[in-house]
């Protein structure tokens, strides 16, 4: 399983998530949305961006709850805090 989380310096939404991912024991791909032009143009206003394989599973202000959530729906329930 490949995850990236799209994220953009100076966001505290994107550290709270890479904080919720690592709780979850996942270590993500960290992206840029500022160094790459075709993330920019995807994801700007929607940072920050959790990817599973390359399908968004969440994005904006993300809670615990709602990752847990869209990683069950992805078929990566299985992971806990």
């Amino acid at each position: 399983m490949k995850v990236v989380l799209v994220t953009r310096r100076g966001c505290h939404f994107c550290d709270d998530a890479l904080t919720l991912l690592h709780d979850l024991g996942l270590h993500p791909e960290l992206a840029d949305v500022d160094a790459d032009d075709e993330l920019h143009r995807l994801y700007d206003f929607r940072v920050p961006v959790v990817l599973v394989d390359g399908v968004v599973i969440a994005e904006g202000t993300i809670s615990l709850d709602s990752l847990q959530a869209a990683l069950k729906r992805s078929g990566r329930g299985h992971l806990q805090p």
